[in-house]
């Protein structure tokens, strides 16, 4: 389905690419991929190895001809365009520094081979050492600097020749959970500043839904839902969205019809349930409940109840697992503080579901 281009943003329209199996069949690496990615936005491409977010980097990159579509960048279709004459620039997940250049050197590399006059390379260098937080190793070489250094050098080096567009396939993958953390944060403070529209190609749940102005979460080939990180994770339209993003309980029901509220039959008691997307209709259906949408409660004080079979503590909440009635088993975030008496393996408790957070999905 074509979007309407924007006038300065990035488009794709009908993308399409095949490649051939190692058993001679053919994969389809993107199925009628169309995306309006607006003028300064960052936005993230997510989802499981395989599903074609990569694939669609490389090719508004120009690394991977497309079989079919186009891709514009405001008035102007870029498919067509040698890589190099693209404005657009990618940092690679393997960062791809020159070991034998400085950090300066790196940084200046392609102002060079654009024969930019040396006072302006070396103000532009300046500005993207200051930009990244890192005057102070202008003369260091690649192995003497971190991993975090080292992945500031390479956007330093991609932002030096200022694109219109900034392309980053994983570009965190490799450092540390804490590292990871603070270069999230980073990376939102570059692109605040710089005003550059960022494509963030990611597996990450959490990193996409940190950094990311819309998500579109890819499965074979195609988004299956594009929106806001609020709109993704509180209103996911499929079971591989809703499974995908963050933890997610299901339950096989029944939809009542909606005289007031749409409801649905949980454990033997109807609770109020929301669709995430249009109408749906009475009779079998699933549904995404998060864990921290559920709360437990002295068996008393809820229609609905069941058996804590796990309880694990995590620090900053507790991790249960509650089998209703019926043999369904919810996954439940309790916060602190953790004083519930009720709380005990093997007890009985209450659930309380919040009215319409329980969301109809579909199954594919």
């Amino acid at each position: 389905m074509a979007v309407p281009r924007r006038e300065a943003g990035l488009c794709v329209t009908g993308a399409y690419k095949t490649f051939r199996s190692a058993e001679g069949g053919e994969v389809h690496a993107l199925y009628d991929v169309s995306l309006d990615i607006e003028l300064g936005e960052f936005y993230v491409l997510l989802g499981p190895s395989g599903c074609g977010k990569t694939t669609l980097l490389r090719a508004i990159a120009g690394l991977e001809p497309l079989d079919g579509g186009e891709i514009y960048l405001g008035a102007d279709r870029i498919d067509q365009l040698a890589p190099y004459k693209r404005p657009v620039n990618t940092v690679f997940q393997s960062y791809a520094l020159f070991p034998h250049l400085s950090v300066w050197e790196n940084i200046a590399f392609g102002l060079r081979m654009e024969k930019m006059p040396k006072p302006a390379i070396a103000a532009r260098v300046e500005e993207m050492l200051a930009l990244v937080q890192l005057s102070e190793v202008p003369g260091r070489r690649p192995s003497q600097l971190s991993g975090g250094q080292q992945q500031r050098v390479a956007l330093a080096r991609a932002l030096a020749k200022q694109p219109q567009v900034l392309l980053l396939d994983e570009p965190l993958s490799a450092l540390d959970l804490k590292l990871r953390r603070g270069m999230q944060g980073e990376l939102k403070r570059i692109q605040r500043e710089t005003g550059i529209t960022f494509v963030f190609v990611t597996h990450d749940q959490e990193e996409a839904l940190s950094m990311g102005d819309r998500i579109a979460v890819f499965t074979d080939g195609r988004p299956a839902q594009i929106g806001t990180p609020k709109d993704i994770y509180e209103r996911p339209v499929s079971r591989f969205v809703a499974d995908f993003i963050g933890e997610t309980n299901f339950v096989e029901t029944e939809l009542r019809p909606p005289p007031d509220a749409l409801t649905a039959v949980v454990g033997g008691v109807e609770i109020e349930v929301s669709a995430a997307r249009g109408a749906v209709a009475a009779g079998p259906a699933t549904l995404a409940i998060r864990p921290e949408n559920i709360t437990l409660t002295s068996p008393d004080a809820s229609e609905l109840g069941g058996r804590l079979v796990e309880l694990t503590y995590m620090g900053t909440d507790l991790r249960c697992v509650v089998e209703l009635a019926d043999g369904h088993r919810l996954r439940v975030r309790v916060p602190p503080p953790f004083g519930g008496t009720h709380l005990a393996p093997g007890g009985a408790v209450g659930v309380r579901i919040a009215p319409g957070l329980a969301k109809v999905v579909s199954e594919s």
